[in-house]
């Protein structure tokens, strides 16, 4: 199928992978533990997410996927080689923090970690890929979550800073598009996954919550005002976990709690776009039993260092109602919501919503007027490998096809959008579940849930399909 393209020549198609989810090698190379190392496979995965286990420590009986991961670590230089042959005109990853600064308030950082991503970085390169780097994918030096209690503290500004200062500074010269956040909003979600957070015994967990989103959000403007005085002709951005909140039903009632919910979720960006707290800031607190945020002096002036476009992920919209007690959960989202009946799900309960994204780019566009860029799309499913080695995804191939489809509708409303880049564009682990079986991928990956594989990659079908997406610019969708 051939379409009308409004993707203009310089549209970065693109891939992405997190280095949580795939380097591995989580204590070579001088690499100290980060939050995502204490996530397990299995049942008691998700209340370590949630923060709600107040001192993780590693248990040898169960089995942490972030330690080995897809060998990234090993095997970037064949890895990128692929990727380059699938076209991509940009590679987004993400530095580990604990890679740099292993516990994460050295004053100095791990040399290693260093030529590690000076290398992978010069690879991109050498294959004609721009890099698209966020500096905190889900990703905490465990010395600062026993040390210093995570965002929570105020110090975590300082340590963060230092850091991204160093990422400017080594690699500033091979990395044009940054990102400072990974989906922002997840930290109320998903607290220690998204932010180290580890709530202890009796505390107000809203109030911690948010306060130390406030923590993050000055972060933020820091490094935007220093990626801006050190990098000029770079382009930095936000992230926010997308989608939009749809009513339930036209009930007043379910209509005021879609707009409550897209308040929650789009706070961060009203900061890091605009420069100041939203209107709403100081009734959504006290909707959540929240205390004022504490502000130190010149916050407000540090918070008007703006980002240069919105970045988001968009995998599936959200269904709000006044009643969720009372209704089925839509069981896939990380964000609470209603199951949407007019809407079909993956296998793992992702809401499949193509017309999802045009709204969102229109409600985001309309709300920022800034350059968006979707910097995560994609589709998790099971695989299968036939007997001849293929990997036929044709239904990966259908979602991105009416995504893009969408995508370009979007354009055509007058949203302007830097590119788009696919979500584990090679086999990774789930953020989620941790399970290698909920594949992302356009290159298969040989491995188990349990950790047993050959890692050998292979192409799937859709692999192909996308290579000729990118050599038209978007006209073949066939």
């Amino acid at each position: 199928m051939t379409t009308n393209t409004v993707f203009p020549a310089d549209f970065l198609w693109g891939g992405a992978i997190a280095a949580n989810q795939t380097e591995g090698a989580w204590h070579e190379g001088g690499r100290g533990t980060s939050n995502i190392d204490m996530l397990p496979i299995g049942d008691k995965r998700m209340p370590v997410k949630l923060g709600q286990v107040a001192q993780p420590e590693l248990d040898e009986t169960l089995y942490y996927p972030s330690h080995t991961g897809i060998d990234f670590y090993h095997r970037y230089k064949d890895d990128i080689a692929l990727l380059a042959e699938m076209g991509l005109k940009v590679f987004r990853t993400s530095i580990s923090w604990s890679r740099l600064y292993p516990n994460g308030d050295e004053e100095t950082p791990n040399p290693e970690g260093i030529a590690y991503y000076r290398s992978l970085f010069e690879t991109c390169r050498e294959h004609g890929m721009e890099v698209l780097v966020t500096l905190a994918h889900f990703d905490v030096p465990m010395g600062l979550v026993t040390g210093y209690g995570s965002w929570r503290s105020r110090e975590m500004i300082t340590f963060f800073t230092r850091y991204a200062k160093t990422c400017f500074e080594e690699f500033g010269d091979l990395v044009k598009y940054w990102i400072t956040f990974n989906e922002i909003n997840i930290i109320l979600h998903s607290p220690f996954s998204g932010a180290g957070l580890a709530f202890q015994p009796g505390e107000n967990q809203k109030q911690v919550t948010y306060q130390a989103a406030h923590h993050v959000l000055v972060a933020s403007a820091l490094t935007v005002k220093m990626i801006h005085e050190m990098l000029p002709a770079a382009q930095v951005g936000c992230m926010i976990a997308g989608g939009s909140f749809y009513p339930y039903t036209s009930k007043p009632e379910d209509v005021w709690q879609s707009m409550l919910d897209d308040h929650d979720n789009t706070f961060f960006i009203d900061v890091q776009a605009r420069g100041y707290y939203p209107s709403y800031m100081k009734s959504l607190l006290a909707s959540k039993g929240v205390d004022a945020i504490e502000m130190a002096d010149g916050d407000e002036e540090i918070l008007k260092n703006t980002v240069d476009f919105v970045s988001f992920s968009y995998y599936a919209s959200r269904t709000s109602t006044h009643n969720l007690d009372e209704l089925t959960a839509n069981e896939g989202n990380v964000v609470k919501s209603a199951k949407n009946p007019y809407l079909p799900t993956s296998k793992w309960g992702w809401v499949i919503d193509p017309l999802g994204l045009r709204i969102t780019m229109n409600q985001l566009y309309d709300r920022y007027q800034k350059p968006l860029f979707l910097v995560e799309n994609g589709l998790g499913a099971e695989d299968t490998v036939a007997a001849d080695g293929s990997i036929n995804d044709d239904y990966r191939i259908d979602y991105f096809r009416e995504h893009i489809k969408a995508m370009a509708d979007g354009m055509a409303d007058g949203v302007p959008l830097m590119g788009y880049i696919a979500w584990g564009v090679i086999d990774l682990v789930a953020a989620s579940t941790g399970q290698m079986t909920k594949r992302y991928g356009m290159v298969y990956v040989d491995k188990n849930n349990d950790g047993s594989g050959s890692l050998k990659r292979s192409k799937k079908k859709s692999f192909d399909w996308y290579k000729q997406v990118i050599a038209s610019n978007g006209t073949v969708l066939s």
